[in-house]
């Protein structure tokens, strides 16, 4: 493709990557309220069943995809802010990259000590 021949607005660079994580960590987030919802009206339909369910996710795989949730969900919150600013303050496009770091820097702020407490009560018990 030639230089001039430029019919994508980020062409791989940050913005980009910062639409496709905030999509996936949406879709993720769906799914999961999905499933949440299904598995939470079971207790109307047959409470041994819903029981047998939850007994399922009592396990350090569920635990991890726990913390994978709530990664999701930190991530695409403080995205969605940053959104927010960009669509709404007049400089927002201009340190649109400043702010998928500040975002990347709030969420590790956020995730290293939640990660910490939450791994050590599923691997270390409660």
């Amino acid at each position: 493709m030639s230089k001039t021949a430029s019919w994508t607005l980020y062409r791989g660079q940050q913005g980009q990557w910062a639409w496709v994580a905030h999509r996936i960590t949406g879709v993720a987030i769906f799914f999961f309220l999905l499933v949440h919802v299904l598995d939470t009206s079971m207790v109307r339909v047959s409470p041994e069943a819903y029981n047998a369910v939850i007994g399922t996710y009592k396990n350090p795989i569920m635990g991890l995809g726990e913390a994978g949730l709530v990664a999701a969900v930190v991530f695409h919150a403080f995205g969605g802010v940053r959104i927010i600013l960009i669509d709404f303050w007049k400089k927002g496009p201009k340190y649109h990259v400043q702010m998928l770091w500040g975002v990347l820097g709030l969420w590790a702020v956020v995730m290293i000590p939640f990660l910490f407490i939450h791994l050590s009560h599923v691997f270390g018990g409660r």
